[in-house]
């Protein structure tokens, strides 16, 4: 436990959100599926938000190639399991935080662990399609609210990030992609905020340019900027703030 109250440890985002909101998120519920580039910045923002729950749902671990855009990744961290770390992270910043880490890779057939614990919000930051399909189809049906992060590698330009909802995101790749997995299902698609860029994806230095986007592949390492990612997942923060203030401001 803390020796710091948390209206001094928050008073800046006392002072913004009030007595109410404050409380409010202290007792808020949010689970991060994948800490990685985006997510361990989303992470990061909802702990220093004062949100008192915190579920990381994250199966890898902290490899070299990570420190260029994740929060998580120093040299000190190496080879260590990602949801360990931002654990360790968020309790540094927050030690009244609850945080439960769940060390799983989602996909079609693994959703299930990620709902045993009720959530105000889910973040899907997860890279790739079958996965992210999978829990957004689970978390619609379940009537949960959920953010999505759609495509971040490839942009180079973080004031193009907008947020909507999916039918309405254009010029991601992964979005329709996504589309129409879910179309298959029947999920409906309209309550679905996400995090996008407007910004064409930019080729690889040496890539040909006439070859197929390579976005949606999972053996393909993409190119990829901390100014972008990282404010796709503050973006991502943002939108489950403003879901869990909503109860306070009507």
């Amino acid at each position: 436990m803390s020796t710091i109250p948390p209206e001094i440890r928050f008073n800046r985002l006392l002072r913004m959100v009030g007595t109410q909101g404050l409380e409010t998120l202290r007792n808020a519920v949010v689970t991060v599926v994948g800490v990685g580039a985006v997510g361990s910045f989303a992470v990061e923002a909802l702990a220093r938000s004062a949100v008192g729950h915190l579920r990381l749902v994250d199966f890898d671990i902290v490899c070299p190639s990570n420190i260029n855009r994740q929060l998580i990744a120093l040299e000190s961290t190496l080879g260590k399991k990602k949801t360990e770390i931002a654990r360790q992270r968020v309790l540094d910043i927050n030690p009244d935080c609850v945080v439960e880490t769940l060390d799983l890779c989602v996909d079609n057939t693994h959703t299930a662990p990620i709902f045993e614990t009720g959530s105000e919000v889910i973040l899907d930051a997860i890279d790739l399609l079958p996965g992210k399909a999978a829990l957004i189809s689970e978390a619609v049906r379940r009537g949960i609210p959920l953010v999505s992060s759609m495509g971040a590698a490839r942009r180079q330009d973080p004031t193009l990030i907008r947020t909507t909802t999916l039918p309405h995101v254009t010029g991601c790749p992964l979005a329709r992609a996504l589309r129409r997995e879910l179309k298959k299902s029947d999920i409906p698609m309209d309550s679905i905020e996400c995090v996008y860029s407007t910004e064409p994806p930019v080729p690889s230095p040496r890539e040909n340019t006439s070859a197929p986007d390579t976005s949606l592949s999972p053996k393909a390492p993409l190119p990829s900027s901390v100014m972008v990612t990282g404010c796709f997942g503050l973006n991502l923060a943002n939108l489950a703030i403003q879901k869990i203030l909503r109860s306070v401001n009507g």
